[in-house]
């Protein structure tokens, strides 16, 4: 058994139940404004290097 999701299985399951690249910016987009230190641990959660999570905020502060 595995112990984290990886990236692509994520964007996989949000695909699955029918959000586009529009409405997955806009999750990341209010994740990060309603909740910026819950968005930074999901991130990690996801395993991705800092600097990829500093991006990926940047983007959507």
């Amino acid at each position: 058994m595995k112990n984290h999701v990886t990236v692509e299985e994520w964007v996989k399951r949000f695909r699955d139940i029918g959000l586009n690249d529009d409405a997955m910016q806009k999750w990341h987009r209010l994740f990060e404004q309603e909740n910026p230190n819950g968005h930074q641990s999901f991130l990690e959660w996801l395993g991705l290097p800092e600097e990829k999570v500093t991006a990926i905020r940047a983007k959507y502060a």
